[in-house]
Order: C-alpha cells, then sequence, then structure tokens
C-alpha cells in the first residue's frame, strides 16, 4: 500500500513546493522550431481574407501572408493579422495569472473571452504582460484573440522602428506563455553584485505585509551555499526591497571567464514559504574611465565586437536556442569577446548564452536615425531594462542609433538599473565615449592623439560583399593597441540578412544592397573575412612573419587576454610534407608533432621555443596551433620551411624527350617540344595556344603587363644548344622583357621583368583562358579564400582544390569563392575542359589571380567594393588591390590599403609551365 501511495505523495510534495514558485505555461510554441497553429486571419496580402492556420511564433510573411516591406520602403503594408486560441487554466484560486507576450510586431491588442486585457501595446521588440486573472473563466475553455498591426498608429514607432535600414516583418515573432503567481508575489529583481563582492538586490513585491520577511542566499549554479542568507522586514513605505551582502573573493564574471552564480530570493511570513524566485548573475565591475578607457574587474579591455540582428532566412525575426548558440559560438570562435544589438533588445535566451560563454554586450533600445515620442519612450526603456538588468554579459544601455536619440529618456535607464550601467548614443561623442561610425584611418590617428573620450566606434568595417570586416582591420586593429584611450569597436555586422521569400519562388532577397552586410551568410555561411577576423583579433599574437634559414624555433608572442595567463592555453606544434601538382591527394603528411608551453601573464610579450628536430629544414611547411582554457582552437598559423624555388625544384621531373624544333608561318612562330607545339604571334610576342596531341589548350595573350599599356619593340628567337629561345621585349607606359626558354624534358621556362611609373592597383603579367573551359584549380599556397592587398591575414598554407564557382559574396554562399587573388602560390594545377596544365611559380612573393570577380547585382555607384583587376584573366602579380568598404574608398583606410607603388623599380620573376601533364 505505502509503495503504492508514495508516487502520489511525491506529487503532492512536488506541487506544494512548486506552487510557490512562479509557473510558465506556453501557449504558443518555444522558437521557431517548437510551434503551435492557432486560427490566423490576415487582413491583406498574400492569403488574406481566410480565416486559417499560422505557426505561433513566426512572421506571418515568412509563413505566406501579407507583404514583405523593407524599412526603407515609402509604402508599407498596413496589414492586419487577427489571431485566436482557445486555453484552459482551470480553477485558479489564491493565485494571479498573467499573460506574457515576449515580442509582437508591432502594435498589439489583447482580448480573454472577448474582454481587453489592458491597454494596446505599441513598439515590437519588447516583452509585456496582462493580468488576465479576474477574465478567466473558472472552468472550460477561455479565448484568446490577439489582433497585430504590422504599422504602429503611433507615427514616432514606426519613425523609429519601421522606417528603419532592416527588414520590416509583421506577428507574434517570440512565445507567449501564461505566468501564474500567488497573490503575494516576487514581480522581479535588479541585481548589482561588484567584484570586490558586494552584492545588492532591489525586490520589488506585489501585495506584501509588513509582517513578511524577505529573505536570499547566494549559491553556486550547483545548487551549493555561497556564504549565509541574509534577509529584511518588509518595509511598506519603500515600494523596493533592499538586501545587501558581502562575499569574498567570488570568481567574477568576464568573457574570458563567464563565472555565474544564482540567487534564490523568498517571501516568508511566520517562516511559511510564499514565494520564491531564482536569478542568475555574475560579480563583475564596470568602468568607463575618462581618458583612459574601459575596464572590466580592473582590467582594461578592447572591446572585440560585432553587430548582430536577430535573423534567420526561413523565419525572419523568430529564432531558437540552437540559433543563438550558433552565432555566439561564431563570435567566439572568430576571438571576438563582444556584441551589439542592433537595434533592438534581442530575445532573452540570446543574453543567457552571451552570459555562459562570455560576451560583452551593448543592449540598444530601437530608434534608427529617429526617435520615440516621450510617452512610448520612457514605456519601453522601462520594458528594456527591467527584462534584462541582471544580465552581467550587459556593460551598456544604446540609447538608440545615429541620431535616434530622444534625450529626455537618458536618465531613465538608471531608474532601472542598480548598476547605473553608462548610456551611450551609437555614432556620437556622449557620456565620455566616442562611438563614431565608420571612421576612416586618419580619423583613427587623430582620436590616438587628442580627445579625452574613451574611443570605440559602434559600427566600423562594413562586411558589405567581400570588403569591409576583415579588410583593412589590420591597420586600424595596430591603431586600437597603441591609443591611449581606445577601448575597440564593432564590426557591422555577422550576418547578411537575406531572406527566403515566399511569394518569389524561395530566392534570396537582401533588398540589394542593405542587407548582405555579414561576415557570415545568412545560413551562417562563413566568407574569407572570417579567418582574417579570427587572426588580427587573436588574444594570442604571433609576430614570425616567415620562417628562414636564421630561424631556430623561437617564436616571438604576446600575451593580449585581460585575465587569462598563457599558462592556461595549450600550445601544438607539427611539419608537414604536401603532395605534389601531380597527386591526387591534397593531404599534408606529417613528419614530426610536439607542444609548446609558455607562462606569460596578460599584457606582456616574450617567446615561445618549439622543440623541434634536427630535420625541421627538410619539412615543407610548420603549423602552430594555440587552444584556449576551454580547449577551442584560437588560431593557427602556417610558415613554408622551404623557399617557392625548393618546393618548386621538388616538383620538377625529367621525362624522355626529343629535340626542341621550331618553324614559321607568315604570321606565327611554332615551337615544337616533348610533343606539343606552342603557337606565338609574331606581332604581338604572345602565346597564342598551346597543341598537345590530344587537345588543344586555350592560354593566349600573354605574358601581357597587366594595367599598362605597351606596344612590341622586339620579339626574337633562337636555338641555343638543346634549348630553344623566345624574347620579347614591350615599351610605353611601362616596359616589360619576358624569355621563353624550351628544353627537352623540361616544363617551358618563362622569365620576366618589367618596370613602371607611378602608383597602381597590380602590378604583374597575365595571360588569357576562356572561361567557360575552366573546371577548377588544385594549388600550393594560401588558402582556400582569397585574399586582397589589405587582406592578407586569415588563409593557411598548403594544398587546395576549389572548383569553379561565379560566387557573388552575399549574393550567392558557394564558399571559398573561386575567382580573385590568391597568395604564396608556388604551384597551380588549371583543371579545365581541354587539359590540365601545371604553373609553377619560384618566386614567394607572386599572388595568383584566376579571373575577376563577378560584378555585384546591387552594386553601389561609388564602386568602393569592386577593387580593379587586370583585363587578363590569369594573372602572376607582384602586386594585387585593396579593396574599400560600404562607406570608404580603399585610399582612406590605412597603409595597406594604399595602391602598390612602382617608382620605377624593375620587378622580376620566374614561370615555368607544364603541359605534359
Amino acid at each position: 500500500m505505502i509503495k503504492r501511495l508514495l508516487p502520489l505523495l511525491l506529487l503532492l510534495v512536488f506541487y506544494k513546493g512548486f506552487s510557490q514558485e512562479t509557473t510558465r505555461i506556453y501557449l504558443s510554441g518555444t522558437d521557431k522550431d517548437h510551434t503551435k497553429q492557432w486560427d490566423f486571419y490576415c487582413t491583406a496580402g498574400r492569403k488574406s481574407g481566410v480565416w486559417t492556420k499560422i505557426p505561433v511564433p513566426s512572421n506571418w510573411e515568412l509563413q505566406g501572408f501579407g507583404s514583405y516591406n523593407y524599412g526603407h520602403d515609402k509604402d508599407k503594408a498596413k496589414e492586419q493579422g487577427i489571431y485566436r486560441h482557445e486555453f484552459a487554466t482551470g480553477k485558479i484560486t489564491g493565485k494571479k495569472v498573467f499573460i506574457v507576450f515576449e515580442g509582437a510586431m508591432t502594435d498589439t491588442k489583447v482580448t480573454i473571452n472577448g474582454k481587453l486585457a489592458g491597454d494596446v501595446h505599441q513598439g515590437g521588440f519588447y516583452r509585456f504582460k496582462y493580468d488576465i486573472t479576474k477574465l478567466l473563466k473558472p472552468e472550460g475553455k477561455n479565448l484568446l484573440e490577439v489582433t497585430v498591426d504590422k504599422m504602429s498608429a503611433n507615427a514616432s514607432i514606426n519613425n523609429a522602428e519601421r522606417k528603419s535600414d532592416f527588414w520590416v516583418f509583421g506577428g507574434i515573432f517570440r512565445p507567449v506563455y501564461l505566468e501564474t503567481v500567488p497573490d503575494k508575489f516576487i514581480e522581479r529583481l535588479a541585481i548589482d553584485a561588484k567584484a570586490d563582492g558586494s552584492f545588492r538586490v532591489d525586490v520589488y513585491g506585489q501585495n506584501l505585509s509588513a509582517n513578511d520577511i524577505i529573505e536570499a542566499q547566494v549559491k553556486k549554479l550547483n545548487g551549493e551555499n555561497l556564504g549565509k542568507p541574509f534577509s529584511v522586514k518588509v518595509n511598506l513605505q519603500d515600494s523596493t526591497q533592499k538586501l545587501q551582502s558581502g562575499f569574498s573573493h567570488p570568481l567574477l564574471w568576464s568573457s574570458e571567464f563567464p563565472n555565474l552564480y544564482q540567487v534564490v530570493v523568498k517571501v516568508k511570513n511566520k517562516q511559511k514559504l510564499v514565494h520564491q524566485v531564482k536569478q542568475k548573475f555574475g560579480f563583475r565591475t564596470l568602468e568607463v574611465r575618462n581618458g583612459d578607457g574601459f575596464y572590466v574587474n580592473g582590467a582594461k579591455i578592447l572591446l572585440k565586437g560585432v553587430n548582430r540582428h536577430s535573423f534567420w532566412p526561413e523565419t525572419g525575426r523568430t529564432l531558437s536556442p540552437a540559433v543563438h548558440l550558433m552565432d555566439v559560438r561564431l563570435m567566439k570562435e572568430m576571438n571576438m569577446n563582444a556584441v551589439r544589438m542592433s537595434h533592438y533588445p534581442p530575445d532573452a535566451e540570446f543574453l543567457d548564452v552571451c552570459d555562459s560563454l562570455g560576451l560583452y554586450v551593448i543592449n540598444e533600445l530601437t530608434g534608427w536615425q529617429a526617435k520615440y515620442d516621450n510617452p512610448t519612450g520612457h514605456r519601453l526603456v522601462k520594458e528594456l531594462v527591467i527584462r534584462d538588468v541582471n544580465h552581467p554579459s550587459i556593460i551598456f544601455w544604446a540609447n538608440g542609433n545615429e541620431g535616434g536619440f530622444n534625450t529626455d529618456l537618458d536618465n531613465d535607464y538608471a531608474l532601472y538599473d542598480p548598476q547605473k550601467r553608462t548610456v551611450i548614443h551609437p555614432w556620437e561623442k556622449f557620456n565620455g565615449t566616442d562611438t563614431k561610425h565608420y571612421p576612416d584611418y586618419n580619423y583613427m590617428v587623430k582620436a590616438a592623439t587628442s580627445g579625452k573620450e574613451v574611443f570605440f566606434p559602434t559600427e566600423f568595417m562594413h562586411a558589405l560583399y567581400d570588403g569591409g570586416a576583415g579588410a583593412a582591420l589590420d591597420d586600424f586593429w595596430n591603431q586600437m593597441l597603441i591609443h591611449p584611450h581606445g577601448a575597440g569597436g564593432f564590426i557591422w555586422a555577422l550576418v547578411d540578412e537575406n531572406v527566403i521569400r515566399t511569394d518569389k519562388n524561395g530566392i534570396y532577397d537582401g533588398d540589394g544592397n542593405h542587407a548582405p552586410d555579414g561576415i557570415v551568410g545568412p545560413h551562417r555561411e562563413k566568407e574569407g573575412s572570417f579567418y582574417a577576423i579570427k587572426e588580427i583579433w587573436s588574444p594570442v599574437f604571433v609576430d614570425l612573419p616567415k620562417i628562414d634559414e636564421k630561424f631556430k624555433g623561437k617564436i616571438p608572442i604576446a600575451n593580449r587576454f585581460a585575465f587569462t595567463g598563457l599558462d592556461k592555453c595549450t600550445f601544438k606544434w607539427k611539419l608537414v610534407n604536401f603532395p605534389g601538382a601531380k597527386d591526387a591527394s591534397t593531404k599534408a603528411i606529417i613528419t614530426a608533432t610536439g607542444s609548446a608551453a609558455s607562462n606569460l601573464k596578460p599584457g606582456t610579450k616574450g617567446t615561445l621555443d618549439l622543440p623541434l628536430p634536427q630535420s625541421w629544414s627538410q619539412s615543407d611547411a610548420l603549423y602552430l596551433t594555440v587552444y584556449g582554457p576551454d580547449q577551442k582552437e584560437i588560431f593557427t598559423w602556417s610558415w613554408p620551411v622551404k623557399t617557392a624555388q625548393l618546393m618548386v625544384a621538388k616538383q620538377e621531373n625529367t621525362i624522355p624527350a626529343a629535340v626542341v624544333k621550331a618553324e614559321e608561318t607568315d604570321g606565327s612562330l611554332l615551337v615544337k617540344q616533348d610533343g606539343n607545339t606552342y603557337y606565338f604571334n609574331k606581332a604581338t610576342g604572345y602565346l597564342e595556344k598551346v597543341a598537345k596531341p590530344s587537345a588543344t589548350i586555350s592560354l593566349s595573350n600573354g605574358p601581357l603587363l597587366a594595367g599598362v599599356n605597351t606596344t612590341l619593340k622586339n620579339f626574337s628567337f633562337k636555338a641555343g644548344g638543346q634549348k630553344y629561345i623566345v624574347e620579347s621585349d614591350y615599351q610605353g607606359a611601362g616596359n616589360l622583357h619576358a624569355k621563353w626558354t624550351f628544353e627537352p624534358g623540361k616544363p617551358v621556362k618563362l622569365e620576366y621583368e618589367f618596370s613602371q611609373q607611378g602608383d597602381a592597383d597590380f602590378m604583374g603579367i597575365t595571360f588569357n583562358y576562356p572561361e567557360e573551359k575552366i573546371t577548377g584549380i588544385k594549388y600550393l599556397g594560401r588558402g582556400p579564400y582569397r585574399v586582397w592587398k589589405n587582406r592578407l591575414k586569415g588563409p593557411q598554407f598548403g594544398v587546395w582544390q576549389k572548383d569553379y564557382n561565379n560566387s557573388i559574396t552575399g549574393e550567392t554562399w558557394g564558399y571559398p569563392e573561386f575567382k580573385g587573388y590568391h597568395a604564396e602560390v608556388n604551384w597551380v594545377v588549371v583543371e579545365n575542359k581541354e587539359a590540365p596544365f601545371t604553373v609553377y611559380i619560384p618566386d614567394q612573393d607572386t599572388y595568383l589571380q584566376m579571373y575577376r570577380p563577378a560584378r555585384e547585382a546591387a552594386a553601389l555607384s561609388n564602386n568602393n567594393v569592386e577593387p580593379a583587376f587586370p583585363e587578363g584573366n590569369i594573372g602572376f602579380l607582384k602586386g594585387i588591390s585593396a579593396i574599400g568598404t560600404k562607406f570608404q574608398p580603399a585610399l582612406v583606410m590605412g597603409p595597406q590599403s594604399q595602391k602598390n607603388k612602382t617608382d620605377g623599380k624593375t620587378f622580376s620573376g620566374t614561370l615555368f609551365f607544364d603541359f605534359v601533364h
């Protein structure tokens, strides 16, 4: 009998304890992957005028209803969405029931059983709730009816939210749930826990009495008590009950060590538990020191941040815990430590992830170049702060964006935030901060030597297409490191916000060039800048440009962490040999491995000693990987050990050969070597094609001096022993000398030298090959991503294979892109529909150009993000183009972004062509 009653007894005990806590019952689903069907009626646009079903939460446009609008659209659809849903609660006694909406766009009217739950809520990104206790039926089902207007009846809300530079969606896009509490309950907490261990919590109670006691117990997340409980008797003269305590040497919260605690706060009456709530928090202290910098727990911090919209291409602003976790992990993988909420508060779950994994957060009131009116603004600031005040990750409140500042609201944040976090105005100087958007390099230099404001641009390095983001970041960051009062910056932006249009057969739409601003694609596809940022923002800095004969295994490093000693990190190295151009595999062979250690303290420099074997110089390359305290990769550096010349010599294989022969026609010179015939145009001196016994290779029009007008001055050819020499000289705006050497059983050798005057976007020689015949490349060099003159960091040295694609960064997401410049290429196999051929490049300073990237469909008129390319489509270059950003041309973005200076200098190089392979 006892065994049969035990489960019931346990249930009663559980229910008794559980009833003293706030309970939550979802009426909707919880996220984009877990929804519930509600009855739905759309008043205009697609699928309008009929009752049907819609998943909740969702944006109705993504479910096939209504019309799509971007913020810049002059004519916005003014459709309404009408929702119905039935739910039962049972008899409610001695409790209060609230209905909570985490977010609905934009004006939301709620009725229960035909009666209005409260005032229409206006504002699309904020949590709101209604006390519906008296509206509920004691038995049977209750009818919830919700009317959502996509556009607001309040003009200031439309100006601040709906005319902004982002997608305008409609609907109940975040969860809806019932929250049940006792009649006497704790409404909310506001915590201030500092790095010195002091702890304060403001308790906002409802219906409390003078005999009640408020008791708090701080705990570790595993439930273990930290110190003793502390309490205060309720003071009915004060709407807020304040509890204070202190703790000795608590573990502090930071982006590097996100240590969390929890506090359990109880309302007791005569030792009887009335209600209790739990809240996670972190001990940490924030300081903006005028003329100095931004400090966390007494350590100066450089914010390595990015702007993040809440976005998923199939579901708009309706996300999930998996997406939040994915985004934070991507940021941490790029060695970021901060994120700005642009331009509205995110899902609360995203902030939970920032708390637990460690990201500094700027949380923002919506106001994109326009502001809320005073009554609306005062209400929405309160809703923003009371929801998010206890997140240790939040370091600043942003009162609007780019002029969308209602300054009458600036003092409101402190009313609800006992931590008194600094309020900023993103893009202007305010409150001791300078957050200028899109500064050029000279502004950075000037800011480094003047002004007192703590400097951190809340938008910079605009990531439209393949520019911005990682391009020029190295120069900017080097300035930030020496800036006496710099605090980092926030790249625009994390994600390409290209929505999948349910009204246009599922195409990706970025509203032209407005939305594809991300370092990653809509589904988080990684672009080249992802890896550039990862290297530049690595908290372990490696200062070893190359390995030469003087290398003894010593690598200069610096610890750029704020709190982490390098003794908490793991260093591993390996030596590798690469497969050759003729090998099918691209996988490197490891010849030796090992580990190293460092005990550098934060902010110090030193040397990392690698215990390499004596035979290390016989390997092709060295890799060094550092892992953080969490055992995740911080970055992997790679260096060729052998020179490009030695790499190429390793590839050359002699083959049985016959004597080289030549013959002339009226317009051509034909050189026959090892079964192939090489056609030269005597009027231009250029190679026209290569005829093999089985195929013709359409390599032509070269070597052409890239970007410079020249004419043929002299064309000569002669036999020299077993060799045959073909030479061309060109003059004009530049000079080029080309010498071809044909030798039995050897790759064809091309030696060239050139000179030109002035600054140049690019320098070198090119050939043409029909794009429609190219299928891919395999190469030994930096990859697999392309580079720009001002974005050389990030790619790894190795053997890479890339199939041809015509990807446009931010419009199609076939990464890595095929077209563009590639660095440190030692050899390349040009794969094509005719016959593959290999070019060996024994000069370490030569870039490989493979065609010109396709023009963006919605390219900017300023052309900042479409750098100059040679007319020839396969190039071997000594200098390449830099790329600008959406708002800045490359020339104003720093030293690495300048054009190449030629100054009449002579450049030379050698190529070996193997058409036998």
